[in-house]
């Protein structure tokens, strides 16, 4: 079994050098780099006034609000969830996580495959590439997110 304890995880800060709204901490703690066959899991803080920035996933994403409150945007549709609340993001949907409350969101998503690729609308800081993946593409306009997150 692999086991995770999100409170051990090391967070990376992801900004955004033309949106002071677009930041995050983020980790990829079960994906195909740490072994899993068929999924992954996305563990990402947002503070008050916070977003995710726009972008795609290469595959199906269910996102769990572990606290805060959130609007988020996936395709055409605008909604809030807060502590408890479950969403279903699309493969391909440009999606996008806000924090609309007072506290920080802490949110997992869980996802269809164990590599997955997210194309940002705006490159990602600290790094500067739009397309992040785990794990490494050959692709050399690719960042890993292990690397970048």
């Amino acid at each position: 079994m692999l086991a995770v304890q999100l409170a051990d995880r090391d967070l990376v800060d992801i900004s955004s050098e033309t949106d002071e709204t677009r930041r995050m901490r983020v980790d990829f703690p079960i994906s195909s780099v740490a072994g899993a066959a068929s999924a992954a899991v996305v563990y990402f803080e947002l503070e008050p006034g916070e977003r995710t920035g726009m972008h795609t996933d290469s595959a199906e994403e269910i996102v769990l609000i572990l606290s805060g409150r959130v609007e988020a945007i996936v395709g055409d549709e605008r909604g809030e969830l807060s502590a408890g609340g479950l969403g279903l993001v699309p493969a391909l949907v440009p999606h996008d996580v806000r924090n609309v409350g007072e506290e920080t969101v802490r949110v997992v998503g869980f996802f269809s495959s164990a590599t997955v690729v997210s194309i940002f609308d705006d490159p990602l800081m600290p790094v500067g590439k739009r397309v992040v993946a785990t794990p490494l593409p050959e692709e050399s306009e690719v960042a890993p997110a292990s690397a970048a997150l």
